[in-house]
């Protein structure tokens, strides 16, 4: 058992290593990055700020925000302007977004709430979309109950046109909704704060921003692929496989504190699908993907599969192994001596 348990850390941890950061290389922003909203007042409407993350770049935008009121707190995790983890979301977003995750799989509802200056809808049957929205919408609602918005109309997140009673869209809602996660991005924003006011900064600070970061993050991604599992049901088999290697995979980053700035996230996810898979596809042979996505998914697969095999316990197993700060540099050393 050890020695499976081990093989498969190790083929993580090359995973990872083959696709870590690259400084030469020229930094791509998400989709129609320079077109987002950046600051709340651009989305004042009729006395509020009216947001629709059923649209494209409102739901973008949320992210803009976040990283403009967050910058001067992740100083401790560098100075350039990309270097804030929250890129992670924006990053992960436009990727959905591209691939076509954030479409109604159906094809069967015409239904779209109106998205003005040509901005693109994201649909409530989408799962990828559903996902996403305990990751851009309940934290952005966080920061706001934290204090990190000086903004001073009302903010108002607005329903979709069908299956508005799925989600939440005020402070008070959500923390009657989902109160655990709530709380979980709140103490996050509340650690942002009580870590800055330090005169001498502390070289875990770093780390603890990260931790509480990630925390927040897997128990969005848990609950709203635990809430949303109708949804994966309308996808290919092949994609369905995809999209729950892919939520689980967030516990094995997450175990290292992954720095998700806007370089390191891109180069950790080139190697995704670049569309949504189909009924017939199977990894490492599908045609019109790269031999960089075929492998990925191939890995994703057997790591699923290993898992399964395993009783469930590789996950465990590698929070283990990643348990320390020291036993984190150690793995990445061992990155770099696979890399060689």
């Amino acid at each position: 058992m050890m020695k499976i348990n081990l093989s498969v850390t190790l083929s993580l941890l090359y995973f990872i290593c083959i696709h870590a950061e690259k400084s030469d290389e020229p930094l791509s922003y998400p989709s129609l990055w320079d077109k987002v909203p950046g600051q709340l007042d651009e989305l004042a409407k009729d006395g509020k700020i009216a947001i629709n993350p059923w649209c494209y770049m409102h739901r973008m935008s949320l992210y803009k925000v976040l990283l403009s009121v967050t910058d001067k707190y992740m100083t401790t995790i560098g100075l350039n302007g990309t270097d804030n983890p929250l890129w992670g979301f924006p990053a992960q977003l436009g990727w959905k977004f591209r691939t076509g995750r954030l479409n109604d799989p159906t094809t069967v509802s015409l239904l779209c709430d109106h998205c003005s200056g040509g901005d693109s809808c994201i649909s409530p049957k989408s799962w990828w979309s559903c996902v996403n929205y305990y990751v851009s919408v309940i934290p952005f609602l966080a920061a706001e109950d934290e204090g990190f918005f000086q903004q001073s109309l009302p903010i108002e997140i607005l329903q979709p046109s069908e299956m508005a009673e799925d989600f939440c869209y005020t402070v008070s809602g959500c923390q009657s909704q989902v109160p655990e996660l709530m709380s979980k991005w709140e103490t996050f924003f509340q650690g942002l704060k009580n870590l800055s006011l330090s005169d001498v900064p502390d070289p875990g600070d770093e780390d603890k921003i990260l931790e509480l970061m990630w925390e927040a993050q897997k128990l969005s991604v848990s609950t709203a692929a635990s809430k949303f599992a109708e949804r994966i049901k309308q996808y290919s088999e092949p994609e369905v496989s995809f999209s729950r290697s892919w939520s689980n995979a967030v516990n094995y980053v997450a175990a290292t504190h992954f720095r998700s700035g806007l370089r390191k996230t891109n180069h950790f996810q080139a190697p995704m699908p670049r569309r949504v898979l189909k009924e017939g596809d199977k990894p490492p042979n599908i045609a019109d993907l790269s031999a960089e996505e075929n492998h990925a998914l191939y890995m994703f697969s057997w790591m699923d599969s290993m898992n399964r095999l395993i009783g469930g316990t590789l996950v465990n197993t590698w929070n283990k192994a990643m348990c320390s700060e020291k036993a984190r540099e150690k793995g990445e050393q061992l990155l770099q001596d696979l890399e060689k």
